[in-house]
């Protein structure tokens, strides 16, 4: 299987090269069938999962801000009216959060008004100390708020904490733990998902030295710090939310695998080729790109990376995920387990002298001869839809 670039329509082509007219029936039909999963009793979160997924995901910010709360099993009708005041004053994160919004200016839309960005901003800041306050457990990271703009932009400062809330202690929880652990251990799974699809591009980033802290920022931001775009951003969003919490690292993956020829042709060097990775192209087929990654998590699922990699995260694994969810203790649950398989390791690690590495092999292109062409589109998103579901029941996805 080879991900090598396609030229693909963008966020604002006609879908899939067809005329204005055809693109246009398609959206509403889609808008039609994302208000009738709305108004399904219970509301139909299957089907909107797989809306966020499919070409051109929620479409609209009208649309999001109905659907995302559902996606994030966040019950609207019990948002308090008045939001809690922040004391910044006695708040050990805001010297950062400020320093950090101040910086921020180009991620809002260019020619708002200095006045209404003013004010953004200051609601910025109070969502971020707002949710730290009230989560202790959470610790504030660099490229936090980056996320956060994009849910203050589209949803508005009241609905945009609700939902900042439960994402900060589901999907972003490993990024904001003490110390970066888990987020390396998550950015671990870049390689081996390389190595599956295209073993010479693998080989090559090997030789470089490259290693995995380009897509830094690209994880931990889900893209919203390096994409200069809002609609790219947004699109991301709908989809990132739909479904399980590493699919930022599958998309990570297919962009450095689109990106082939660039890879191989560029100098054998670490300085070099982390400048070329670093930089995400304008011009990514954001629908194409979305589909591979949810191709390559059906073909490669996190459970069969992290055994075979024995890669360790707190969403290592479907079941992990699932029962710290269940728990509401992410942070407690998981780091117990991680804590048991480290020490595992270091027991067999003893006994064998040294740390196993994996050589490229044959098997690989066996492995891959086997499976084919990539999963069609529709039965990929069928499977990372189902997947998601998988947990987010575990936390009363049904509304009351």
């Amino acid at each position: 299987m080879n991900l090598k670039k396609s030229r693909s329509v963008g966020a604002s082509s006609p879908i899939n090269g067809l005329g204005k007219q055809d693109a246009e029936s398609r959206r509403k039909r889609k808008t039609a069938e994302i208000a009738q999963a709305l108004n399904t009793t219970p509301v139909d979160v299957a089907a909107l999962r797989r809306m966020a997924i499919s070409e051109g995901g929620l479409l609209t910010d009208e649309i999001r801000r109905q659907v995302w709360p559902r996606l994030l099993n966040v019950s609207v009708e019990n948002i308090p009216e008045q939001l809690e005041p922040v004391d910044r004053d006695n708040n050990k994160d805001f010297n950062q959060v400020l320093l950090d919004v101040q910086r921020s200016l180009r991620r809002f839309p260019p020619g708002m008004p200095d006045e209404q960005r003013e004010g953004l901003q200051e609601e910025l800041i109070d969502i971020i100390l707002r949710v730290l306050v009230k989560n202790p457990q959470l610790h504030y990271y660099q490229g936090y708020h980056d996320i956060v703009v994009t849910f203050l932009l589209v949803l508005g400062e009241r609905l945009a904490t609700a939902l900042v809330e439960k994402l900060s202690t589901h999907h972003l929880r490993d990024f904001m733990d003490p110390t970066m652990d888990n987020t390396k251990h998550i950015l671990n799974y870049l390689m081996p998902i390389i190595e599956r699809v295209n073993p010479e591009v693998y080989d090559f980033m090997q030789q470089a030295e490259v290693g995995t802290i380009f897509a830094l920022s690209w994880l931990i931001t889900w893209f919203g710090h390096v994409l200069s775009d809002f609609r790219h951003v947004v699109r991301l969003y709908d989809f990132f939310l739909a479904c399980h919490p590493l699919m930022p690292i599958y998309f990570a993956a297919v962009i450095v695998l689109h990106r082939e020829d660039e890879v191989l042709d560029c100098e054998c060097d670490m300085a070099m080729m982390h400048h070329l990775l670093s930089r995400i192209p304008e011009d990514l087929p954001y629908e194409t790109l979305i589909s591979r990654a949810g191709d390559l998590f059906v073909q490669f699922p996190p459970s069969e990376l992290a055994r075979e990699r024995n890669q360790l995260t707190a969403v290592s694994t479907f079941k992990d995920f699932e029962l710290a969810s269940t728990q509401q203790r992410p942070d407690t649950v998981l780091r117990q387990r991680r804590k048991e398989q480290q020490q595992q390791q270091r027991t067999l690690d003893a006994q064998r002298g040294t740390v196993a590495v994996v050589q490229p092999t044959a098997r690989r292109f066996m492995r891959l001869a086997v499976m084919g062409l990539t999963v069609a589109l529709g039965a990929a998103a069928l499977a990372v839809v189902n997947s998601a579901l998988e947990w987010a029941p575990k936390l009363d996805l049904l509304f009351p």
